[in-house]
């Protein structure tokens, strides 16, 4: 399977979700603005989603699937190997997962009170805060257990190079939160408060949750998976997947665990600071999300394969296709959004209960963020170098000693420079980590950086530095219209994203930022399926 058919398809149907995920944010920032619900519910949105990323498609994914695929793809098609071992290896899985999640929702919905604490006490300062915080997490914390099993699904079609019903089943969750949105908002037409609207939409996140893993089990009879929980048992492979899991739950997820750190120190700032982060982010996330996601679960399995059959030579070549993917949709991205933050915050953010003033903040959030926008985006092009081969633990010694940097930074900075200060730590120590594991990956001589790969590069700056210089120009120019009508907002945008994308791609052209040949190779393919 091709790398760049792969993201496709896992990048297209992301970017829907994204956008469905950027109207639920629209509409959240109208509905209650930032003030004490939309923090209170941010919170308890962040819970659910961060242990879901950390354990589930981060931990869990990067030890399950390089282990499926190789049962999977095994020549001995005996009961150890081949289709049955594969699915035999995922029904132990499935059968210990589910008691797992059980034990570990139900062990936090009752230490809630404490984990709430530990993350936001200072919320204990506003009356009513803190015990909102805790009701709506206790109840979007079930997601969690939900969401989990449709990522270990998601992970098992993955390794059959079936990347679409795991890229599409985020669609699922924002339309039901969409939804949840309306059903608020005619709450708070009708005499409700903002307390019972963020309670409307933290109801809608377990729901969300239940239509996802009836959709991935739906996928998975589909693709011809018959799974069923059985008796559990600890057999020598799952020993291994839990050895496995362990370490990788902090070398996969050290992002993840800065967005803790980032919510422990954002509770401590002004009430708001919490929401305008994480819808600051929302405009981080657009690209990274759609880029990094598609790249870190298209390369696992295929790099986990070049590795099996001792394949150095392509494995070199698909690690560096990733990284020239990867700088060629995040360089330009992060130019243009830390150049244009300010018009996008208010043009997407700014109405009903959200500011004026809270859009510029949020825009100056979202230049701190985009700073390490490419290095958000080749963390997860790097990791599965380490993980394809089962090792686990280099990541978390990086991740330690990053973690640990920024949690020193933002004890300097927060208090200097509030919530900016934390979003540029952040991106910051992001760039750091990227670093160190390409460092030790050259080291081990698992991955090098040619020649070819930084002439690419340096003309990709050069496109977006160009691009930046339109924009620069660009954006004062229609500073009156991004606030507007929803015409104004539509078309000022437009502008500006048409110029930017314009002005990059005949640049990029010119000087060979782009694969010619890969365009050619994509024209030839396109043709071909008509």
């Amino acid at each position: 399977m091709s790398l760049v058919r792969n993201v496709g398809t896992i990048g297209g149907l992301t970017a829907l979700s994204r956008v469905f995920g950027f109207a639920r944010d629209m509409l959240l920032a109208r509905v209650l603005g930032a003030g004490l619900a939309a923090d209170a519910f941010q919170l308890a949105f962040i819970l659910p989603n961060t242990f879901r990323r950390l354990f589930a498609e981060g931990a869990f994914s990067v030890a399950f699937v390089p282990m499926y695929s190789r049962r999977l793809h095994d020549g001995d098609q005996g009961p150890n190997g081949g289709e049955a071992g594969a699915n035999h290896f995922a029904q132990d899985v499935l059968s210990i997962f589910v008691w797992v999640l059980l034990g570990f929702t139900a062990l936090c919905l009752l230490a809630m009170p404490g984990i709430v604490w530990l993350l936001a006490r200072d919320y204990q300062d506003v009356p009513g805060k803190f015990e909102l915080s805790v009701k709506l997490a206790q109840i979007t914390f079930p997601y969690l257990g939900l969401v989990s099993l449709v990522a270990m699904l998601s992970g098992l079609l993955n390794a059959r190079s079936k990347f679409a019903p795991g890229a599409f089943v985020p669609v699922l969750l924002n339309i039901v939160l969409i939804a949840g949105l309306g059903v608020g908002y005619w709450v708070g037409h009708h005499g409700g408060s903002d307390l019972d609207i963020a309670t409307v939409l933290a109801i809608s996140i377990p729901v969300a949750g239940a239509v996802q893993l009836a959709y991935m089990w739906w996928a998975t009879r589909r693709a011809g998976v018959r799974l069923r929980i059985t008796t559990p048992r600890i057999t020598p492979e799952i020993k291994r997947l839990g050895m496995l899991i362990l370490p990788a739950t902090f070398g996969a997820g050290v992002y993840q665990i800065s967005q803790f750190v980032d919510t422990f120190f954002a509770t401590t700032l002004p009430q708001g600071s919490l929401t305008l982060l994480k819808l600051a982010d929302r405009l981080n996330q657009m690209p990274l999300g759609i880029v990094g996601i598609a790249l870190g679960t298209a390369i696992l399995p295929m790099l986990a394969r070049h590795i099996q059959t001792g394949d150095d030579l392509e494995a070199q070549r698909l690690q560096t296709n990733a990284v020239e993917m990867a700088t060629l949709l995040t360089l330009p991205a992060a130019v243009a959004l830390a150049i244009c933050a300010p018009a996008f915050t208010t043009a997407f953010f700014v109405g009903g209960k959200m500011t004026g003033q809270d859009g510029l903040i949020m825009g100056d959030i979202v230049i701190a963020l985009v700073i390490g926008l490419p290095a958000y985006v080749l963390v997860k092009v790097f990791q599965p170098a380490f993980f394809s081969r089962e090792d686990t633990k280099t990541p978390v010694f990086v991740a330690a000693a990053v973690l640990a940097i920024n949690i020193a930074i933002n004890f300097y900075v927060v208090p200097r420079y509030g919530i900016v200060g934390l979003a540029a730590a952040t991106a910051f120590t992001a760039t750091l980590n990227v670093l160190t594991l390409y460092t030790i990956l050259q080291a081990r001589g698992w991955f090098r950086f040619t020649a070819k790969l930084g002439g690419r590069i340096a003309r990709q700056v050069l496109a977006s530095a160009a691009m930046g210089a339109a924009l620069w120009f660009l954006v004062p120019l229609m500073a009156d219209r991004y606030g507007g009508n929803v015409i104004e907002r539509i078309w000022s945008l437009a502008a500006l994203v048409l110029t930017g994308m314009a002005v990059f791609f005949a640049v990029a052209w010119i000087v060979g930022a782009l694969d010619k040949d890969l365009i050619a190779q994509l024209r030839r393919r396109r043709s071909s399926a008509k």
